[in-house]
């Protein structure tokens, strides 16, 4: 599995998320295998993290990606940081 994080800065009081409509625009990308949109306690920073299956998927959504990026961010007024690719060597959630 790999992983595209996101890191944003906004202001303090930073809260909620993106869209239930561009979370459903990001999950349909091709390989995308899940989603997670976290707000820092207090920072400004928030994070986002798309896992897709293989790294074909990730490398072929990188322009899907940025546009919407960049419109999450312009809906809920956060910099864009940085955007790094990571490859998941381990991972469990607890049912």
């Amino acid at each position: 599995m790999f992983a595209r994080v996101s890191t944003y800065r906004g202001s303090q009081d930073t809260a909620g998320g993106p869209t239930q409509d561009l979370v459903r625009r990001v999950l349909e990308i091709p390989g995308c295998r899940g989603f997670y949109f976290m707000n820092g306690k207090g920072n400004g920073k928030s994070l986002s993290i798309a896992l897709y299956d293989t790294e074909e998927n990730l490398t072929a959504s990188r322009e899907t990606a940025n546009r919407l990026r960049s419109e999450a961010s312009n809906s809920l007024a956060l910099e864009i940081l940085e955007v790094e690719e990571y490859e998941v060597v381990a991972g469990e959630l607890n049912d």
